[in-house]
């Protein structure tokens, strides 16, 4: 491993540690009992099967788009659509789950295809029209993420709502549902597609022309541009497959378990969270699973914190925030990534002087 990549784990390493040091003193501050609050919050998830199973549970979505964000993102696309792109795909899926009427094994196969097809063609949106316009794709993207809010409101209320229900759609059929892995819980197959798209994303970016293509456009355009690299073909290609995994995600989200029918009428905030992934994971998809467990722990571990002290959920926001700026800090430990690079440089010139 070289000097950059040590300096990064170290970097991310303290950034996390500081931030949960500041977590915990906050705590010291506003709460009466708050050596019983940490104690919760870090060891809650332990001490339950069910507790566990809600870790992986919703570290599920969190590898999806958290995925999809490091494709576009290493191309330096800052699209921020995966939001509306995970939405999107759960109605899809629904709406395939409710009205194809497939057998089991085909039906998710289908919704799930579906849905991918369905978030790739939305984030593409900002994507055209930066290359017809020269629109920011980060403004573009934050704002249709609320016309796919309304766009699915609108299919919910007025296309597949039960009326004898309220503002839910009709149920879906068990022929559409994910199996689940583990008796008494709702972890179910999703785990296993979510942990090959990691996989699969990290061989796409690091392993294949078009990935090295994507990223060395992301590092430097310009430099891309006079390779011979299509700037409109990294744009395309990264925006697709980037929402294509979100919308798989929502799909995927959808058909498990945890829901028996479409009842989003507000975003769920899995895109912005898919950011923090992103960030914490250093846009390398192979890192992603990593990262939304550590979120996804620190979320469930929070969740039982509030609801057995007086600490509010809203400390878990803090510890994100800080992580967020320290990780993109250029600052944070520069004289430290100075020596370490220093030390390798004369290791280097001492071992070409040997030979």
């Amino acid at each position: 491993m070289n000097s950059g990549k040590r300096f990064e784990l170290i970097r991310m390493f303290f950034s996390i540690l500081i931030a949960l040091l500041v977590s915990f003193l906050l705590i010291f501050m506003v709460s009466e009992q708050p050596v019983d609050a940490i104690v919760a919050l870090v060891t809650g998830p332990f001490k339950s099967k069910r507790n566990l199973a809600n870790v992986v549970e919703s570290m599920i979505p969190l590898i999806f788009t958290g995925t999809g964000v490091c494709i576009m993102f290493s191309a330096n696309q800052i699209n921020l659509a995966a939001e509306g792109a995970f939405h999107l795909g759960g109605l899809v899926a629904a709406v395939c789950a409710l009205n194809l009427g497939l057998p089991a094994g085909v039906s998710p196969a289908v919704a799930l295809l579906l849905a991918a097809a369905a978030g790739a063609v939305f984030t593409a949106i900002p994507a055209f029209l930066k290359i017809k316009t020269s629109a920011s794709e980060m403004v573009s993207s934050l704002m249709i993420n609320y016309l796919s809010l309304w766009f699915c409101t609108f299919i919910l209320m007025h296309v597949i709502l039960d009326p004898a229900v309220g503002s839910a759609s009709h149920k879906l059929p068990k022929t559409s549902e994910l199996t689940t892995l583990v008796r008494g819980t709702r972890i179910h197959t999703g785990i296993i597609i979510a942990l090959a798209v990691a996989v699969l994303g990290y061989i796409f970016l690091y392993k294949t022309k078009m990935g090295y293509e994507l990223r060395l456009a992301g590092e430097n355009e310009k430099f891309a541009k006079y390779s011979g690299i299509s700037i409109v073909k990294v744009i395309l290609i990264s925006q697709l497959i980037g929402g294509a995994v979100a919308g798989l995600g929502g799909g995927v989200e959808m058909l498990s378990p945890i829901y028996s029918r479409f009842t989003w009428t507000s975003l769920l905030g899995y895109g912005w969270d898919a950011i923090v992934i992103c960030t914490l994971a250093k846009k390398n998809p192979l890192r992603t699973p990593l990262a939304a467990l550590f979120l996804a722990y620190l979320r469930t571990g929070a969740s039982i914190m509030a609801r057995s002290t007086d600490v509010t959920l809203e400390v878990v926001q803090i510890t994100q925030g800080i992580i967020i700026l320290l990780a993109v800090a250029e600052q944070f430990l520069s004289k430290t990534k100075h020596k370490m690079i220093a030390k390798e440089a004369k290791a280097s010139l001492k071992e070409e002087g040997a030979a």
